[in-house]
Formats: C-alpha cells, structure tokens, sequence
C-alpha cells in the first residue's frame, strides 16, 4: 500500500491532554498515523467511512474513540488491568482499534456482520503489528446466545446505530457481572432515557452514568451511556436477528 498519498494526522498534544489528561506516545501517534494512512487506502475499495479529512478523522474517530472510554477525564479502571473488549458492529474499527493500540494489555474482540470489512481489518491489524485484537464475523443478536461470548466481557463498546435501548440489549448479554456497556451517542433527549431505563432493567443492568460533553474542534454535542451489569441477563435476550431494532424494550 502507499501509505504516503495523504495529509499527516495532527498531533493535537495539547488537545489530548486537556481533554483526557493523557497524550500519546511517539510510538502511539506513528501508529495512529499509519491507522489513518490504511484506512484511507482501504477506503477507494471499501467504502469504510466518509470521514477522511486529517482533523475531522482526528475528533471522530481517534479522540471520539478513547473519549468514550474516558468518564469523567479518566480511563475506565478495567483498560488498565487487561480488559477483555469488544467491539459491535465495528466497521473501520472504531473504537476498537485505537482503543487496542492504546491497552497493548486488553483482549479487543472487533465483531461485524460484513465480511468485506472485516477482511480488510484482519489486513489492518497486521499491518499495524496488533496481537492483542481478533475479528469475528457475525450479528450480535446470534454471537450473544453463544457460551464463549455470553456473559465474557469486561467491557462491551457500541457506536450506537438505532436507538438506546437496541443498543442496550445487543451488548449487556455479552458483559459479565460487574462489568459495563459503552454506548456512544450524538444527541440525547429525556424521552430516550425514559425507555433506556426500562430496556436496561430487563437486561440485568443499571444505568451508570449519561455524559454529555462537547468535541474539541468543532464543538459537536457528544454522549456516552455507561451501562452496568449488575445481574444475569435472561436468557431471552438479545431477542432473534432483526427484532430488537424492529421491536425496542
């Protein structure tokens, strides 16, 4: 691949530190640089994303990405202990990939149901050198009746697609007990949380916290909704392919 047909990343040091209090390493921003230099190439034959603009890439998929496993301007305890992650519907490989990169120790599970993207993040990931990440195609609504997949998570990350509640169900069955649920969002209304809350209740979750907070060049509204596992999620859940976005909670 030529890797050099395309703008550089920013580095956006000062960005990351008061946003995160973190930076990336030399290492780190080389290999966000590469990330963003493949996923470009990839694009021309795989339609990953409409997003490609060096600073635009930056905010909505490397800061967005590790912003979502930031509460509170501090990484999720478990990232540092060697969680193990996955990913729903991954499709370029956000968050999961920059989320890899970053915990060289958490075990990254990308999932999708397209197989053309996740050929190409096989090829992504060796090319980056990332052994701490797998891919798995499949829907969330099949892998979540699983025995290896059900209930085995520290973690469960989902840049939301169809509402809450759907979100909610596709990803608290794979979380164990006591660990969390990260379902990104743009906007958020009181109506949303109303059947959010129902909708977490019947899975054997609890609602951790709903955080608003704006993005650092274009202030864009952003939210995160962290969802704790607090008991078994029965074993009706998540429902058949299809029903849970046709039939939320």
């Amino acid at each position: 691949m030529n890797l050099e047909s395309v703008s550089s990343l920013p580095e956006m040091l000062e960005i990351w530190q008061k946003t995160l209090n973190w930076q990336p390493t030399n290492q780190q921003q080389n290999q966000f640089e590469k990330l963003y230099q493949l996923i470009i190439e990839g694009n021309r034959n795989f339609n990953l994303t409409r997003i490609t603009e060096p600073e635009e890439f930056w905010e909505k998929h490397l800061w967005d990405s590790l912003r979502g496993v930031a509460p509170k301007q501090h990484f999720i305890d478990s990232l540092h202990q060697g969680a193990s992650i996955i990913d729903i519907g991954t499709g370029a490989g956000f968050p999961g990939v920059p989320i890899s990169l970053i915990f060289p120790n958490c075990q990254v599970t990308l999932l999708d149901s397209t197989l053309k993207k996740i050929n190409f993040i096989e090829t992504l990931l060796n090319n980056l050198s990332l052994t701490n990440a797998k891919t798995i195609v499949g829907r969330v609504e099949e892998i979540g009746q699983e025995n290896q997949h059900r209930h085995s998570y520290d973690l469960a990350l989902i840049r939301a697609v169809g509402t809450a509640s759907a979100c909610a169900e596709y990803s608290l069955p794979l979380v164990k007990k006591g660990g969390l649920a990260v379902i990104y969002r743009g906007n958020w209304t009181e109506e949303e949380n109303q059947s959010l809350e129902n909708a977490v209740k019947q899975l054997g979750g609890k609602v951790e916290l709903i955080e608003e907070f704006t993005t650092p060049l274009t202030n864009s509204i952003r939210h995160c909704l962290y969802l704790r596992k607090v008991g078994n999620t029965p074993v009706n859940f998540p429902r058949a392919v299809g029903v849970p976005k046709q039939k939320p909670l």
